[in-house]
């Protein structure tokens, strides 16, 4: 039976209390006060993407459309449930999500106004919301990044469920707290049901894998060779290569094939908050966070993929988005932060 929107929204909540408080950032009041009509040319945004690589794109943002903008920062999750327990009081015009979870969550809520066709047309159906509401506006793939002085390219598994044969116990290095390995199982509980995926978990954590706090501290142990493979998203990877020199990093990755689980693309995306009255400021923002200028940001600052049409990568050797063989999944179903956390805990992860 489908969960209710009050049922989502309780799950999201409680996942929400796991982490850590807001920060916020920028003028005016942030005591959450009251939505209500707002000046065309002013926008609060609430953004689960990081102040250090979010503020300089938002100086862009306002220079392009003459829109003021105010920012509070904080967690995907937790933000979304802020602007579900504000309701229609809250201050947010637009929700900047780290992952497409929360903004399907705020969908499935009816938080979310819908976009107009010229916006949502510039994004592949894929990677924005099916009820028109949400867009994705950067991706980023899971892979398997492996020590090429351990491993020969051909040996590296082309499924995560290779990863519970004897002959990778206690090689496998991962992140189990962090969001993109959350948002991994979730999608894997989606494409494959909960039994399976529960023993998948299980059978993965009795092959002894290594855990680390987050993807950088996976990837530099493949890369010393502390384990030999490791589970991450793709631009850390690309990241490190820039900064130290390709020829400098031991550590490779590899896209899975086949549509694995383990080849989920997801996605940071936007929403425009329907109760506002900022309709007008959120929807040039969307348009600016769609052009090429923004896309080319992410793509040279985090090495994501841009989502907008005509955009291409620049960085070197990144395969092209469309040559991805990921699964085919509604990106908008990854909201059930809460059953996956729950799951986790149950077999002894988190």
């Amino acid at each position: 039976m489908p969960r209710t929107p009050v049922r989502r929204i309780a799950a999201l909540a409680a996942a929400a209390a796991l982490f850590p408080a807001l920060a916020a950032c920028g003028g005016g009041s942030q005591d959450g006060a009251g939505g209500g009509e707002a000046a065309a040319d002013e926008l609060v945004v609430y953004s689960g993407r990081n102040e250090k690589l979010i503020a300089p794109l938002i100086e862009k943002l306002e220079k392009s459309t003459g829109v003021d903008v105010q920012v509070r920062y904080g967690d995907s999750a937790e933000l979304a449930a802020q602007i579900l327990e504000e309701g229609e009081r809250t201050k947010a015009g637009l929700f900047f999500s780290q992952d497409a979870g929360a903004l399907g969550a705020l969908s499935d809520a009816g938080a979310l106004a819908k976009l107009p066709e010229k916006s949502l047309g510039k994004v592949d159906k894929a990677f924005r919301g099916s009820e028109g509401d949400w867009v994705g506006v950067s991706g980023r793939a899971r892979v398997i990044a492996y020590n090429a002085d351990d491993v020969d390219a051909d040996d590296v598994p082309d499924s995560v469920h290779e990863l519970t044969e004897p002959e990778w116990k206690g090689k496998v290095g991962y992140a189990p707290t962090n969001a993109s390995f959350q948002a991994f199982v979730t999608g894997m509980r989606v494409l494959e049901g909960e039994d399976a995926t529960r023993t998948w978990l299980k059978d993965f954590k009795a092959n002894q894998p290594k855990e680390y706090a987050k993807n950088t501290a996976v990837l530099d142990a493949v890369d010393s060779g502390e384990v030999s493979l490791g589970l991450i998203n793709h631009y850390y990877w690309y990241e490190k290569a820039a900064e130290e020199g390709e020829d400098k990093v031991t550590a490779r990755i590899h896209f899975l094939p086949g549509g694995d689980p383990g080849a989920l693309v997801n996605v940071a995306g936007v929403g425009v908050l329907g109760s506002s009255g900022q309709n007008e400021a959120a929807k040039k923002a969307v348009d600016y966070l769609l052009s090429e200028e923004a896309q080319a940001y992410f793509a040279e600052e985090t090495k994501e993929y841009p989502l907008a049409a005509g955009v291409s990568s620049p960085v070197e050797d990144l395969p092209p988005l469309d040559s991805l063989e990921a699964p085919d999944i509604d990106l908008g179903r990854l909201d059930s932060l809460q059953e996956t956390l729950e799951m986790l805990e149950d077999v002894g992860m988190v």
